[in-house]
């Protein structure tokens, strides 16, 4: 078994390979580190290329396209390691990124799982929108993190360089014991993309597993590579997504409280997308997010008992107890130390 395994999930992204991966092996390959490509059945010559120019890196060829939450649990059934270390192929990594996630995890048996910190490749004075510096969630499921709130994202001035637990580690660059990855069966492959990492790091949280950021190691991101931002599957599988984990996780004595004002604040984004952003598109997304919840929650009532029968951890510190949006857009509160006074 190898001590640290860095898996690339690719799908048609030759051009990311190319400019990101010479770094990932220089930074990485040692003798407890190894790297992995595991290819979501490509058409774009992705496979070629790695065989031919990365004879190092172990490649894992997949079917087909099974998305990134099922792309990774096929991609990680196949890999033996202490350590998973899930990595985007547009990210691109710093030298000595790997050392301090792995001396911590090593040195903190109560870690399940742990992000660096992460930057913008277009600014990078910035930080990234997927992750920066930790994530949490306030009461009614929406992510926020040290750096970024919403729409506003923060340069990096040293402000959030402390180690703390946080709730969520992002999926672009997330390490996690692999015998916590598979004691939550992994990243929940109905969610196709996007959240399907929050809902893992909470059900890990409510195991009493801790998350943390390790702001010593640093790594850039390209962000937005598959579905940029503004389109309308993004929004879709947002919302249907995040409904779909707060139904899986939340307490009983909050569920329909929570659900309740999702279902007014959801028509209200929607609303808002329509009449501020002028998307019809991103409209009709929430109202079929919303519906197709509806439809598919049935399918996740055995999953949240077994959630519920196990938790040894209700009120989790990360989960943040007071409202983002009205924090953000009724008192002005645009960062992270300005919501958390």
């Amino acid at each position: 078994m190898d001590k640290t395994a860095i898996v690339i999930l690719n799908w048609n992204g030759k051009g990311m390979l190319r400019k990101y991966l010479a770094d990932v092996v220089k930074y990485s390959v040692d003798d407890n580190t190894v790297v992995y490509v595991a290819d979501n059945a490509s058409t774009d010559d992705s496979v070629n290329m790695l065989h031919s120019d990365y004879p190092e890196i172990k490649v894992i060829e997949l079917e087909r396209n099974w998305g990134f939450a099922e792309g990774y649990n096929k991609a990680l059934e196949k890999v033996k390691a202490e350590y998973y270390v899930l990595l985007n192929s547009d990210v691109r990594v710093t030298q000595n990124w790997l050392r301090p996630m792995t001396d911590f995890l090593d040195t903190h048996p109560e870690a399940a799982a742990c992000q660096p910190k992460l930057l913008a490749m277009a600014d990078n004075k910035a930080f990234e929108y997927a992750g920066a510096c930790g994530g949490f969630i306030d009461r009614f499921g929406y992510p926020f993190c040290r750096g970024r709130i919403f729409d506003t994202v923060e340069q990096d001035n040293g402000q959030y360089d402390t180690t703390i637990p946080i709730l969520w580690a992002t999926g672009a660059c997330m390490m996690i014991r692999s015998t916590d990855y598979w004691k939550v069966g992994g990243l929940d492959s109905k969610f196709f993309a996007h959240n399907e990492e929050i809902d893992l790091c909470w059900q890990l949280r409510t195991l009493g597993r801790k998350i943390y950021c390790i702001p010593s190691s640093k790594v850039y991101h390209v962000g937005g590579g598959t579905l940029p931002k503004g389109n309308p599957m993004k929004t879709y599988l947002n919302f249907r997504n995040n409904l779909t984990m707060l139904y899986k996780n939340l307490p009983a004595k909050e569920l329909d409280r929570v659900m309740r004002a999702r279902w007014f604040l959801d028509y209200l984004a929607a609303l808002q997308m329509l009449v501020i952003g002028r998307s019809w598109g991103d409209f009709k997304a929430v109202f079929r997010a919303r519906k197709d919840f509806r439809k598919w929650k049935p399918d996740f009532a055995e999953k949240r008992m077994k959630i519920r029968k196990n938790a040894r951890l209700n009120d989790i510190p990360e989960r943040v107890n007071k409202s983002i949006l009205w924090d953000y857009y009724a008192k002005g509160r645009k960062t992270f130390a300005e919501v958390m006074k």
